[in-house]
């Protein structure tokens, strides 16, 4: 198998689209670490409790598709770095909530930018790659 060589903005392309696209995945689960912490410093119930996980999911989950319409119909790069900067700046407010409301409500606006960035990062990498750098064309599968 012969060494592909990349440019130096495609590594660069291909770090910013890996990291940023982990920190959702990671956003999802980390959080259940911290869940006995929020719960005695921020005094949230149980049910509170499931809508900050939940809220999360609910909103990235459901926004995905129009996430992707959306980097379609608007740019790839523009949305992706929207939902970056939606991302980072509802992650700072669960940062700084004192209380239930604020926590889940900054939690709806992470699942929102993430389920902006995640096609853009998708996209961004289909786009910035050519054929002969990934493996690609990929053979279609009839079913």
């Amino acid at each position: 198998m012969a060494r592909v060589n990349y440019s130096s903005n495609e590594r660069w392309t291909l770090l910013v689209t890996i990291l940023a696209s982990s920190l959702v995945f990671i956003d999802g689960s980390a959080l259940n670490i911290a869940l006995p912490a929020l719960q005695h410093d921020l005094g949230l119930s149980g049910p509170q409790l499931l809508w900050v996980v939940n809220a999360y999911s609910l909103f990235l989950s459901a926004l995905l598709l129009i996430g992707g319409a959306m980097g379609d119909r608007y740019g790839r790069n523009r949305i992706f770095g929207l939902g970056l900067f939606l991302f980072m700046i509802a992650s700072l407010f669960c940062g700084i909530s004192t209380n239930a409301t604020q926590l889940i409500t900054a939690r709806v606006f992470q699942g929102i930018g993430g389920a902006l960035l995640i096609p853009g990062s998708l996209s961004i990498l289909s786009a910035q790659f050519p054929a002969n750098k990934t493996g690609g064309p990929w053979p279609m599968v009839n079913v």
